[in-house]
């Protein structure tokens, strides 16, 4: 048989939910290893998310043909619904004002109705050009939508991905804890068993330097060969 180990053994760690152990802690050489033991549907969910993140991080700035178009149809139907409005605001005023001025001088040499004329077609042009600039600002709020919403998609699949590693998080550290109270009971025993084998090697020598000493005073080989083989067998026990 070979010589016991002088250190008390290691206790595992794990822990179980509905009779399936999620989670385990043990001792291979110097290692110690904690692991959580996925089911194949936390497998499955947790891979979707993976790669969910990746794709989602790798087109973050990448905006496709496809979306370019999208936007673009969605600029040119909102161009055209501003120049229709204008148009309706705008247009009866400038044919109702050369009609009047037709009725009136029968010409359109009038200074003062031209004036007017002309400052209602400045106003139209003017509302076309800020039509523009709006739908410059809607390009710059179609990306901006586009990228704050690809955002939140990257945010969301990461607080489920932090959310699923604090759960296998706090499952290892709860089978450590119970290697560790294992670990504590082991010890405390091994403890208790050294102090033990302490005292009864302590009673062991007495009786032995005794015996010994026996031995040698009366010439007694038996007592003398008993003392010696205790003291020799006191050194493994």
């Amino acid at each position: 048989m070979g010589k016991k180990s002088k250190y008390p053994d290691y206790s595992g760690g794990s822990v179980q939910v509905d009779g399936r152990t999620v989670a385990t802690a043990s001792r291979k050489g110097n290692t110690v290893t904690t692991n959580y033991n996925m089911s194949d549907a936390e497998r499955n969910f947790y891979n979707q998310i993976q790669g969910g993140m990746s794709e989602s991080l790798g087109n973050l700035l990448n905006i496709s043909d496809g979306q370019k178009q999208q936007w673009a149809q969605q600029l040119d139907a909102i161009k055209k619904q501003g120049v229709q409005n204008i148009n309706d605001i705008y247009t009866p005023i400038e044919t109702n004002l050369r009609k009047d001025i037709a009725s009136r001088f029968g010409n359109m040499d009038n200074s003062v109705f031209m004036d007017n004329l002309n400052k209602i077609t400045d106003k139209k042009a003017s509302a076309i050009a800020n039509l523009s600039n709006s739908l410059l600002s809607a390009q710059d709020s179609l990306y901006a939508n586009e990228l704050n919403n690809r955002i939140n998609v990257i945010t969301l699949l990461n607080n489920l991905n932090s959310a699923i590693n604090n759960n296998m998080l706090n499952y290892t550290n709860a089978a450590a804890a119970n290697s560790q109270s294992g670990n504590n009971y082991n010890q405390n025993a091994y403890q208790a068993a050294m102090a033990s084998a302490a005292s009864g090697l302590s009673g062991l020598g007495t009786l032995t330097s005794y015996l010994g000493n026996a031995g040698l005073a009366s010439g007694n080989p038996y007592a003398m060969t008993l003392g010696a083989g205790l003291s020799y067998a006191s050194k493994y026990v």
